[in-house]
Formats: C-alpha cells, structure tokens, sequence
C-alpha cells in the first residue's frame, strides 16, 4: 500500500493526527493506519487495545464524527484500521477546518474556507447575499443591455421584461429579503469591483511575452465588459479581413468572431472572483489567448472540457443570468462550439491548458500549446527584433490597409510614414508622444492630424486618455 488521497499510514498515535481524521471527514472519507511506517509497512503497537477504547469516544467527542476502528493483526504485530466516511457538515478541529488533498492536508482558510463551507452547504459564492450595495449601485446600461438580449432570446415573458429593475432582479432570482447577491453586484453594478478586486477584463498586445506593444482595461458591470471588450478586441486588436460577395461587403477576423465571445463569456462565468485576478486576453502576431483563474469540477480534466460534458457552472447564478439574456445557448457546450467554429473557419483546434486556471490559445498555425507559449520566454533577452524599415512598412500599408505610400509622402511629407508607423505599432500613442518621438512641436502634430482626420485616412475611439487611433482601410 501507498499513501494516497484516500490513505494514511502512522507508526504510533498522537491526538494532533485528529486533523487527519477532520481532512477525511470533510473530503472524501478515507482510512487512516495506526502502526504502520510511511512505506506501509506494518511495525505494529503495543497499546492498541487502550486504544480501541478511547479512540472511539475521543474522536466523537472532539470532532462530532462517528468512525468504525478495527483491530487489524498480521505476523503477530498489531495495527488499527480507522475507517472515516465523508460528512456533508463541516469538520473542525481546533478551530481549524482541514481538507485532504492528494497525501496531504490543507488547513483551509480565507477564500478556499470560504468556498468549502457554501459546498457543504450546497451553494456557491456567486450566490451568497451581500450587506453593502443596494439597487441605486447597479448600472442602468447594464439592464438595458439585459433587456435587449432576452427580448431577442424570448427566454424571459416580455411582462417581466417591462418590471423595473428591482423586480426583475427578484424574477431572476437574485436577491433575497431585499438583498443582492453577489452574481446580481458582478453582471449589473456599474463598479464590481467595490465588491471584489480584479473584476474586469485586462487586454494587451504583445510581441513577446516581455515585450508590450499596448493594453486596456474594460471595467463596469459584466453585460458591459462582454460588449466593450468584444468591441474594443476587433476593432483595435485584431485585423479585418475584407472581400465582396456580390456587392456586399463581408469582414472576417483571424479568429471566428463566435469562438471569441465564447470563450471571453466561459472566462467571465466560471473565473474564481475571490482570487482577484482579471480576465486576461493577450494577443500576438500568431496566437491569442484569454485566460481566467479557476478550478475545473472534481475529478474533471481538460478532457471533459473538449468533449460533449454536463455543465457545472462554477457561479451558477451568473451562468443562469447570461443564458436568461441569450448569451450562452446551451449549458455544457462552450468549449465544444469554440473548437468547431475554428474548425469550420479553417483554423485549428484551439488548446485548452489548465495550471491555476484556464486558457483558451487560439492560433493560427498547427503547433503545440508549449510551442507558442515559450515564444520569447527562454531566449527573450537575446532575442533581437528588427525594426521595421520605411521600404518595409509601404508593403503594410498597401497590403494591411490598402494605402498608397507614395501618395502619403506626396501630400503630407516624408515623415508621414513615421506618423503611421507609430500608430500601427501603438495605436494608443497621444499627439504628445507623437510630437516627441519625431522631435517637433504639439501644434505641427495637431494640424497633421486634423488634415488626416477630414482626409478620412485616420479616425480615434474613446476618450483622449483611454481611447485609440485607427487608420482606415481604404476600400
């Protein structure tokens, strides 16, 4: 015999292996040895008849557990087997609550006690009340965003749809004697994150993996982190592909627009909210990959994930919200449909890795997850790129967006092609950044930009702080 999640071996008893006894207890049920060494073999004890009187009432009374001892001999040496079956409560020790795990035990506390406690008492954490938000904290966008997705889905009677928000929280399902709960804070608040850190999306551009071209955050309440990222990701981050069927005009991306909202919703419903980590989407020249924090059901693997499976949401409330608004169509099929939207655009299979969480890679050619995933982390600091030359940057032009470089030199100047070269490179660059990179004024800048902008050669999103710039493609 070995150890394992289910075994334990100890030469001699002592009363602190009753937090063995708790782990047990509180995981799946187990067997714990008493005169065996940690190979498993038997070296027996002497006081196992005392034993087997006291252990009994001492377990009990301490744990509040019921065990069965046997008195176990073999070559005239004698052992006890202690047999432990799991409890749906709670098991403390000490004030500690312990959990098996492996051929160990954990002491569980903060976030992992407090998710261990709501499954015992068959709840998640997305379902638990808060004291601190009320109605007026939630974002008004973010129920109309609800509305006009569960109009279109017909999953909710268009009666409850005209409710007002409090109502309708309460049809939902999520509030109890006039409280939210969390999955009500995370999907409508106009600020989550008050409730726990790390709510929102994070998105960068990267050429290595040490080497950030550009990011974004997107914050707000879920409805509208699916929406603004989904958004900002194909029109910032990702290239249109353009072509004509007949005279309409058709766009497609280097990944299946579906694929990507798929797996960006499976991140924002089954991340692990208490681990305070974002959604993180790094995309790069040939891969992109979205990744959360999480754990995968018991007993599952990545397997289960890539194969028609049940679902088991890991914040169920959050999942049953979103399918309410028409956003996910079928619990248990998300990882399925990314890979058969990849497939069916000619791309493929996408990897799906878990290690503290999962991530979705996305790419463009058929190599393995470690393949892509070590692009610039051994060799980084050697790893010299080249930068682009103006010669090479005319072809981006012409082929990227359908430019004529010679045409931008003739009206605008020849530095025209550094001005876009910046903007292609970082598209969130400023007007002062510009103007300091080519070494001439904020007002020569601005006047450039103002001639591009009513040229319709350049356009810019959001904000002057937090928007970006966008070279139009010329049809």
């Amino acid at each position: 015999m070995i150890e394992n999640q289910n075994t334990e071996f100890k030469q001699i008893w002592k009363d602190d292996f009753l937090k063995y006894i708790c782990a047990f207890a509180n995981a799946q049920g187990g067997t714990l040895y008493i005169g065996l060494d940690d190979d498993g073999n038997i070296v027996g004890i002497n006081n196992h008849k005392k034993l087997l009187e006291d252990l009994p009432n001492k377990i009990r009374d301490i744990l509040g557990v019921v065990t069965q001892i046997n008195h176990k001999k073999e070559n005239d040496k004698n052992f006890l087997e202690i047999v432990i079956k799991p409890y749906n409560n709670p098991v403390s020790f000490r004030g500690h609550f312990y959990y098996r795990s492996g051929s160990t035990i954990q002491d569980l506390n903060g976030p992992a006690l407090e998710k261990f406690l709501l499954d015992k008492k068959g709840k998640k954490w997305d379902g638990v009340l808060t004291d601190t938000f009320a109605i007026k904290d939630l974002s008004n966008e973010a129920f109309d965003i609800f509305r006009k997705k569960a109009q279109r889905s017909k999953r909710i009677p268009a009666e409850d749809l005209s409710e007002s928000n409090e109502k309708l929280l309460e049809l939902l399902g999520l509030t109890e004697e006039n409280k939210l709960t969390r999955a009500a804070v995370l999907a409508f608040s106009e600020n989550p994150e008050k409730l726990v850190t790390g709510a929102y999306v994070k998105i960068g551009f990267f050429r290595t993996h040490s080497d950030l071209l550009y990011h974004d955050e997107i914050h707000g309440s879920l409805f509208e982190q699916i929406e603004k990222t989904m958004d900002i990701l194909l029109t910032k981050y990702l290239r249109a592909n353009i072509a004509y069927e007949g005279l309409t005009r058709t766009e497609t991306y280097d990944y299946p627009e579906d694929a990507l909202r798929e797996a960006l919703l499976n991140a924002l419903i089954h991340k692990d909210y208490p681990s305070g980590v974002p959604v993180q989407i790094s995309v790069y020249a040939n891969m992109l990959w979205i990744s959360n924090t999480g754990n995968l059901p018991k007993g599952w693997t990545v397997e289960n994930l890539i194969t028609k499976h049940k679902s088991i949401p890991a914040n169920p409330d959050i999942a049953k919200t979103f399918f309410r608004a028409g956003y996910i169509e079928h619990w248990g099929r998300g990882t399925v449909n990314i890979i058969n939207y990849c497939k069916n655009a000619g791309l493929p299979v996408p990897d799906f890795n878990f290690s503290a969480g999962l991530t979705v890679l996305f790419k463009k050619e058929n190599k393995t997850f470690e393949e892509l995933s070590s692009l610039g982390v051994k060799d980084v600091e050697k790893d010299t790129i080249k930068p682009l030359s103006k010669n090479d940057f005319d072809t981006i032009l012409r082929d990227k967006y359908g430019i004529n470089a010679g045409y931008l030199r003739d009206k605008y100047g020849i530095r025209i092609i550094d001005v876009f070269m910046l903007i292609d490179e970082n598209p969130s660059i400023s007007l002062p950044e510009i103007a300091k990179e080519l070494n001439v004024s904020l007002s020569t800048i601005e006047k450039l930009f103002n001639k591009l902008k009513k040229d319709n050669l350049i356009e810019h999103f959001g904000s002057k702080k937090t928007g970006y710039w966008k070279i139009i493609v010329n049809d």
